[in-house]
């Protein structure tokens, strides 16, 4: 039992909440031994704050980062899946005869092969793209030509792909239609909202839609599996390793010491990679039959049909406020189809979030259709949200005469409105200023008609949108740090380096609460055998989550390593301090290298353990932050080129600001990529995506690049852990696409509330 500061115990095991993905959970966490002191605003940090080289900036850029699609083992065989064609159908038959006499094909999965909890292969098809059977052979071509040669024999049912098809109830799935979210609304109100449209003097209400949009990670979904008797080792591209554990442990029916997972490093997820999925039980199922690795990698059709995606939106928005810009009423209808699966990750949380306003309204309907199911996708909600939010918010502003930066600062929630509590920080007020003062905002007039002057048919405009969202990150997360013989440490943890650092972050941390070298602190992360537990990257989570484990794991190493060094050194450990992996003797000059003290200690072995704390439960935690775009559209062609993104946030600590920024900069071009180009385009009729492909389906290229100007302001959050920091990662996209929206409205006069905002959306605004 952990004893308290007044010497009375206190309870080991408590409840927390936890927010994720937008989602409010309830966890049962262990309470740390102890806390360290906060790293304040103004702590006196060596390696926290630094813009320190990446730890794998080497293997990068020698293109040996170890991506499972690069994997290679001795005899590895290689996996194909066979994919529905037709959106709802009952499979009859499936040939495969053909298929099996392919030279190099090894062996075939359908139905009847695998466990029922992997829920592959069903007869009952409900999207197209839907995986029926699988084929693995010597070679990747071998597979891809037997998977063609596989006829099935579909009897064909009746489909929806549409809200309004699914909501007049058209068949989607057996069983579907009972379930209570299929066209179940969901109504969440604060306060009186016919009372704050009755006191408005100014009404405005637009209708905005913003499109589904598809994941297109670089590398696509991927596992490779291994068997050695009973222990399957499997290397996947993935956001949470102890999760795709489970996941294959509970699947096929295992005990969750015979399954090893590994990443060791992933070309993007962005939400869409949190589970094992059909091609890691695949992989697992094949070389369990074969005796061999089997590498299992989604070709780029799969991954744009049956990897997730974020859903569309059609929101209508009615804002209420005085003439002076005061909100007295935000109201919001919204609809959202989920393809054939998800949870209700809809648009209405940040119309409670982002603006103080007494009476606020969200009614929200989800369901399903004959598509693939959505997954969660870079701020899920709120990034469709912030469209719908933001366009009405300067649509008030034009009604009102106020500008549309004003307007928003007058708005400024100072308090979290959903709990009636605080927050631990909320710097948006200057996140605006600086925003503005970066971008010229006040000098945008003079820089309009000077284009227009210059260029008639190039107009110039101006936007303006801000983003908040939940990231305390929060337990259960652990770490391990030793130190050893050598003096060198290892940081051990359970995490996965989606491409943003994490091992940089950790070993940052680590060194500083050591009072360590860099240079001389590893951080071991990808590998549940190896790692002690930690979450999945997502939600804006590793970095609030892990690193507070990190620093209370390094603390606690640094306090052995003291005891051991007082010993030698003949002093109290209170007299000694630790700088650049020397034990000083305060006040002396007397020390001793870290390795000096650990080769004295022979095969004992320095090591501290640390745990992430509950999250404070009378405080919200969020990071803010403001987005400023500057837009050049042709009235001519209609085709829109964004110059200038400006973008200021509120993060508390940054523990590596060439990190963060690189975070800011990927989730604007996520969000550039949402405003301008990203739909995924589908017939109707048929039920069929019509536009497959990173060629069809365009995400922005270096030819689409603003200039990117991204800034944290200096600060720590000590309040949300003793670390200071919060996430970035989910706050970086939700700003991007308003601004450009409200900048394109700027630069025509009139609005164009349809993403993405396409030439031939701004040609139809213009009239022409």
């Amino acid at each position: 039992m952990a004893e308290s500061t007044n010497g009375a115990a206190k309870p080991r095991f408590v409840t927390t909440t936890v927010e994720v993905e937008g989602r409010t959970e309830e966890r049962v966490v262990e309470v740390p031994a102890f806390e360290p002191t906060p790293w304040e605003a103004d702590a006196a940090l060596t390696h926290v704050g630094a813009r320190a080289r990446r730890v794998d900036a080497l293997l990068k850029s020698t293109g040996r980062p170890g991506y499972t699609t690069d994997l290679q083992r001795a005899q590895l065989a290689h996996a194909v899946v066979v994919r529905a064609t037709v959106p709802r159908g009952r499979l009859t038959a499936l040939d495969i005869s053909a298929a099996r006499a392919v030279d190099g094909v090894l062996d075939v999965l359908v139905h009847a092969d695998v466990p029922a909890r992997t829920r592959m292969f069903s007869a009952d098809i409900t999207y197209v793209g839907q995986p029926l059977a699988a084929i693995c052979a010597t070679t990747r071509e071998a597979a891809e030509h037997a998977a063609s040669l596989v006829r099935a024999t579909v009897e064909p049912l009746p489909h929806a792909v549409t809200v309004e098809a699914a909501l007049r109830g058209d068949a989607v799935r057996p069983g579907l239609q009972n379930n209570l979210m299929q066209g179940a609304p969901r109504t969440n109100t604060r306060g009186d909202i016919a009372r704050g449209l009755a006191e408005a003097e100014v009404t405005i209400t637009r209708e905005v839609r913003t499109p589904c949009v598809l994941h297109s990670a670089l590398e696509p979904h991927a596992a490779a599996a291994e068997w050695d008797g009973d222990h399957l080792t499997v290397w996947e591209s993935t956001q949470g390793i102890y999760r795709v554990r489970d996941n294959l442990a509970k699947a096929l029916g295992v005990p969750l010491t015979s399954v090893r997972v590994i990443c060791e490093a992933m070309g993007g997820g962005f939400g869409a990679k949190n589970y094992a999925g059909p091609h890691t039980y695949i992989a697992a199922l094949f070389a369990k039959r074969l005796g061999r690795p089997v590498s299992c990698v989604i070709d780029r059709l799969g991954e744009q049909i049956d990897t997730g995606n974020r859903p569309s939106s059609w929101q209508r928005i009615t804002l209420g406020a005085t003439r002076d810009g005061t909100l007295t009423a935000i109201q919001l209808e919204a609809t959202v189809p989920l393809g054939i699966g998800g949870w209700e990750g809809g648009p209405g949380e940040i119309f409670h979030e982002l603006y103080t306003c007494p009476n606020v309204s969200t009614h929200e309907t989800f369901a399903f259709v004959n598509t693939a199911a959505m997954a969660a996708f870079r701020a899920p909600g709120h990034a469709e949200g912030a469209v719908g939010l933001e366009i009405a918010m300067n649509a008030l502003a034009k009604e009102l005469g106020i500008d549309p930066l004003v307007l928003r600062e007058k708005n400024l929630a100072t308090h979290d409105q959903k709990k009636n509590r605080p927050y631990t920080g909320n710097r948006l007020a200057e996140c605006y200023a600086e925003g503005a003062r970066r971008m010229g905002w006040s000098t945008r007039e003079q820089v309009r008609a000077a284009s227009k002057r210059a260029t008639p048919h190039l107009r110039r405009g101006f936007g303006v949108a801000a983003q908040v969202w939940s990231t305390g990150g929060g337990p259960p997360s652990y770490a391990t740090v030793r130190v050893n013989t050598d003096g060198s440490a290892d940081v051990l943890a359970g995490s996965q380096d989606l491409g943003t650092g994490t091992r940089t972050i950790l070993a940052q941390v680590a060194a500083e609460a050591l009072g360590h070298s860099l240079d001389r602190v590893r951080a071991v992360i990808g590998d549940t055998a190896s790692g002690p537990y930690a979450g999945n990257s997502w939600g804006s989570m590793t970095v609030a989550s892990l690193t507070p484990a990190v620093r209370m794991a390094a603390e606690d190493a640094r306090r052995a390593l003291l005891e051991a060094a007082a010993g030698l050194l003949g002093v109290a450990p209170d007299a000694l301090e630790t700088r650049e992996g020397r034990v000083v003797v305060r006040g002396t000059e007397r020390s001793l290298a870290f390795g000096e003290v650990t080769a004295k200690l022979g095969n004992v072995m320095i090591q501290g353990h640390g745990s992430r704390g509950p999250n404070p439960q009378d405080a919200g935690i969020v990071t803010t932050g403001a987005q400023f775009a500057e837009v050049e559209v042709d009235v001519e062609t209609g085709v829109v080129k964004v110059l200038r993104i400006v973008a200021v946030h509120d993060a508390g600590r940054i523990v590596n600001p060439t990190l963060a920024e690189s975070q800011l900069e990927g989730g604007i071009i996520q969000g550039l990529g949402f405003a301008l180009f990203e739909e995924r385009r589908l017939d109707a009729k048929l039920g069929l995506p019509l536009n497959i492909g990173l060629h069809d389906y365009k995400i922005p290229t270096i030819a689409d690049m603003p200039v990117i100007d991204g800034h944290f302001l200096d600060g720590a959050d000590s309040k949300a852990n003793h670390v200071g920091a919060r996430g970035i990662a989910e706050p970086a996209i939700i700003p991007t696409a308003p601004a450009i929206a409200g900048a394109v409205a700027d630069a025509l006069g009139v609005e164009v509330n349809e993403l993405p905002i396409t030439p031939w959306r701004v040609l139809a605004a213009l009239g022409g």
